[in-house]
C-alpha cells in the first residue's frame, strides 16, 4: 500500500507548479520497477497512462476503472498523458469521457501541464476539446501590477471581423474603433524567455509615438489567447501597393522611401538602446488615409532587439522570414546591428522603381546564397527613373560591409536632396511650357484675319 500512495511521484513528468524534487526522482528510479506489480486497476490506468498503452487502457476502462480517478495528489490519467506528451493516450481519455480540465493539488490541469512542457499537439487537442488555459503567462496577481497598456479583451469585438495583413492580424472593433488584432501562438505562450522578451517589447512599444510607425495602442497580457492592439490602416500594405501599381513614378517612389526612412529612424535612434527591425519588407509597411506609410510588424514576431549587436539564436532559413530582403550577415548567422534594416530599406527602394520584388525569377531559398555571393538585383529601369544619385544610394545601402552602409539620419538627408532637385527641376521646366504656350496664341492671334480686322474696329 505505501508503494501505491506514491505512485504520483513515479510516474514521470509532474505538474509544472510542483517541480520533482532530487529525492524524489532517486526513489523512483529505485522503485519504478516494482509498480505494475502492486498497483490496483485504478493506479494501473496512470501507469499505463505514463507508458502509453493504449490497448491496456482501453481493457481497464472496459472492466469498468473510472476514467477521472484521482491520485493522492488530485492528478488523473489525463494529467500523466499530458505531461508525457503522449497525443495518441490524450484522445483515447477524453473520448472515453474523461474531464477535460481537473486540477490538481496545486492547481494545475493537463493543459497547464502541457503549456510546460511544451507539447504544442497535446495543446491543440486539449482546446479542441474545450480546454481553457488557467492563466496567461504574464497574468499578475496584484490590481497595481497590471500594465498600463492593458485592453479587457471584453470590449475587443470580432463581430464579422476579417483577416487582415498576410493572415496574421483582424480586424476589430475597440471602443468605437476599428483596431488591427493580432493573436499570439503557442510558440510565444509556451517559452519562458519569449514571454519575458514579449513583456519587455509590450513596455517600450507603449512609448512609442512616430507618424511613420504604426501606433500601438494596447494589448491582452491578463488572460488567453494574448493578443497585440494596434490602429487599422484600411489601405493596405505596400507589397499589395505595388502588385497592383508596378513600377512608380520617381517623386512617388522618393516620397514613400522618406516615409519607410523617418520611421525607421526614429526606431533606430531610440533610446536608451537601437529597435532593430530586421523583417522591413513591403508588406511590413502600411499606408494611411492620406497616402503616407507607417512601418509596421517591428518586434513584434521578431522579438525586440534591443542591443549594439545581436545574433539569431540558430540560423535563419528561409522559411523563417521574407528572405528577399534580410541582409547576408543575418543568413550566416553573424553579429548584426541596425544596418541590416538599411541593406533592406534599398532592395525596397529599388523594387519602388523597377515594379518587382528583388530576384523575381530565383526561388526564396536562392535569394540568400546570391545575397552571401554579393549579387545585387539588377537595375534594369530607365535611368532617368534613378534621378540625381538614386541609384548611388541604393549601391551605398546595401553594401556589403555593414559599416559602410549609411544611417537613416544620412539617408533622409540625401533623399531631401534629391527631392529638393527634383521639385526644382519641374518648377523651371513648367514655367517654360506656359510661355509656349502663350507664344503660340499670340502668334494664332497674329495671323487670324477676323482677329485683326477686329481689333482695328475696336480702335
Amino acid at each position: 500500500m505505501e508503494a501505491m500512495t506514491q505512485a504520483r511521484f513515479m510516474l514521470g513528468k509532474q505538474s509544472s507548479l510542483k517541480p520533482l524534487e532530487r529525492d524524489d526522482e532517486s526513489m523512483a528510479a529505485h522503485e519504478e520497477e516494482q509498480i505494475p506489480e502492486v498497483l490496483d486497476s485504478t493506479f494501473r490506468l496512470m501507469y499505463l497512462a505514463n507508458e502509453g498503452d493504449l490497448e491496456g487502457i482501453e481493457e481497464l476502462l472496459d472492466s469498468g476503472v473510472d476514467v477521472n480517478f484521482k491520485d493522492i495528489d488530485g492528478r488523473t490519467a489525463l494529467h500523466i498523458a499530458a505531461c508525457q506528451g503522449r497525443t495518441d493516450v490524450v484522445e483515447l481519455l477524453l473520448r472515453r469521457g474523461a474531464a477535460v480540465d481537473p486540477k490538481d493539488r496545486w492547481g494545475s490541469t493537463p493543459l497547464a501541464d502541457a503549456i510546460y512542457y511544451k507539447y504544442h499537439d497535446v495543446i491543440k487537442l486539449l482546446e479542441k476539446y474545450g480546454a481553457k488555459p488557467l492563466m496567461a503567462p504574464m497574468q499578475v496577481y496584484n490590481a497595481r501590477e497590471v500594465p498600463e497598456y492593458e485592453i479587457d479583451p471584453k470590449e475587443l469585438d470580432f463581430t464579422n471581423s476579417v483577416e487582415i495583413t498576410k493572415g496574421t492580424f483582424r480586424i476589430a472593433i475597440w471602443r468605437g474603433t476599428q483596431v488591427a488584432v493580432k493573436k499570439l501562438g503557442d510558440d510565444v505562450i509556451t517559452d519562458e524567455d519569449k514571454v519575458t522578451a514579449f513583456r519587455d517589447e509590450l513596455t517600450l512599444l507603449q512609448k512609442i509615438r512616430h507618424p511613420n510607425v504604426v501606433q500601438f495602442l494596447g494589448a491582452v497580457t491578463q488572460s488567453s489567447p494574448m493578443m497585440i492592439v494596434t490602429e487599422y490602416l484600411p489601405k493596405g500594405d505596400l507589397r499589395a501597393f505595388l502588385k497592383r501599381k508596378g513600377a512608380l513614378k520617381p517623386m512617388t517612389a522618393i516620397r514613400f522611401a522618406l516615409d519607410i526612412a523617418r520611421g525607421m529612424n526614429y526606431l533606430h535612434e531610440h533610446k536608451p538602446e537601437a529597435i532593430i527591425h530586421r523583417d522591413l519588407e513591403p508588406s511590413n509597411i502600411l499606408r494611411d488615409d492620406s497616402g503616407h506609410l507607417k512601418v509596421a510588424d517591428f518586434g513584434v514576431s521578431k522579438l525586440l532587439k534591443v542591443a549594439k549587436t545581436v545574433k539569431e539564436d540558430r540560423p535563419l532559413t528561409y522559411e523563417d522570414t521574407s528572405c528577399r530582403y534580410v541582409a547576408p550577415e543575418v543568413f550566416r548567422n553573424e553579429e548584426y546591428d541596425t544596418k541590416v534594416d538599411v541593406f533592406s530599406f534599398a532592395l525596397i527602394l529599388q523594387e519602388m522603381i523597377e515594379g518587382c520584388p528583388p530576384f523575381l525569377t530565383k526561388q526564396d531559398d536562392e535569394v540568400p546564397k546570391s545575397y552571401a555571393a554579393k549579387e545585387r538585383p539588377p537595375f534594369r529601369a530607365q535611368a532617368k527613373n534613378y534621378v540625381y544619385g538614386l541609384k548611388e544610394l541604393i549601391e551605398e545601402c546595401w553594401s556589403e560591409e555593414p559599416s559602410e552602409r549609411p544611417t537613416f539620419k544620412t539617408i533622409i538627408i540625401r533623399l531631401d536632396e534629391i527631392n529638393n532637385l527634383f521639385h526644382k527641376r519641374r518648377w523651371k521646366v513648367r514655367p517654360l511650357r506656359c510661355f509656349e504656350n502663350i507664344e503660340a496664341m499670340w502668334k494664332k492671334d497674329s495671323s487670324d484675319p477676323s482677329s485683326s480686322s477686329s481689333n482695328s474696329t475696336n480702335g
